[in-house]
């Protein structure tokens, strides 16, 4: 049984691993192109860098999602 549980907090740890993929990607598209809008049109700044943020907070998200979601789930199965 011992070789169960360890098995399980490695899949927790390599889900979360997964997880944090697409947020990462998220973020940088997000201020990527943010820079770019910006560098394009710099009166533009202020309301440029709100979308920027609140876009970063949605995408953060995910990621604190995808950090709770593999602990709930594996106290579910056992």
């Amino acid at each position: 049984m011992s070789l169960l549980a360890q098995v399980s907090g490695n899949v927790t740890a390599i889900a979360y691993g997964l997880a944090a993929i697409g947020p990462g990607i998220g973020v940088g598209i997000i201020f990527g192109q943010g820079v770019q809008a910006i560098a394009r049109n710099p009166e533009a700044y202020g309301l440029i860098r709100q979308n920027m943020l609140l876009g970063f907070v949605l995408t953060e998200a995910l990621a604190l999602i995808g950090l709770v979601a593999p602990f709930i789930l594996a106290g579910v199965g056992s």
